[in-house]
């Protein structure tokens, strides 16, 4: 889990623990004590900004084309590319929806059996594991939202897509169907 989500979870549970106390005081001063300390404080560490940006200000993600062809045809997605352990390690933790051509491709350089989880993650998404080469070499279909259980490609993979659920079935993917981006042609 990355600080800016320990962060977040932290200031979370700060704010509830402030809450509490706010309304159990009598005194109006003591209230606004609770107040200095529930915002004050975290803003002048600087700690707000970060929770800010994690919460809103993110950028928009940049998006890259990426199809799957398979006996029905080829289909085209626009998806975030998690290239670092920080953006592969947060996924698609904490979104709220995802677009039906959407997706988040994950590059892991080099083949090796790759375990996922869906830890923090509120929507329902099918994994396809997928090789250097572009071959789907597996698929998780219908993985449970929040569910921290492991989630492995069985076999060497250097990529996973994650889609919403339903959409390999929607596309009649198969292992075997190619996958087209620039990670799988170096």
């Amino acid at each position: 889990m990355t600080s800016h989500v320990c962060l977040a979870s932290s200031c979370g549970t700060l704010i509830t623990l402030f809450k509490k106390l706010y309304h159990h005081c009598k005194v109006k001063i003591y209230k606004g004590f609770f107040w200095i300390v529930l915002f004050v404080i975290p803003i002048s560490a600087g700690l707000h900004t970060q929770v800010i940006a994690q919460l809103t200000l993110l950028p928009p993600p940049s998006l890259e084309k990426l199809e799957i062809v398979t006996s029905r045809g080829t289909y085209v997605f626009s998806v975030e590319v998690a290239r670092t352990d920080e953006d592969r390690e947060r996924g698609l933790m904490f979104r709220g929806s995802l677009g039906q051509d959407r997706g988040m491709l994950f590059d892991f350089a080099a083949e090796q059996v790759v375990m996922m989880w869906m830890k923090n993650t509120y929507l329902a998404l099918d994994m396809i594991f997928i090789s250097s080469g572009g071959k789907v070499v597996a698929v998780a279909k219908n993985a449970a939202p929040l569910s921290e259980k492991i989630i492995s490609s069985g076999v060497p993979a250097a990529g996973v897509l994650e889609v919403n659920a339903g959409t390999a079935a929607r596309i009649g993917l198969r292992v075997g169907d190619n996958v087209r981006h620039p990670i799988f042609s170096r």
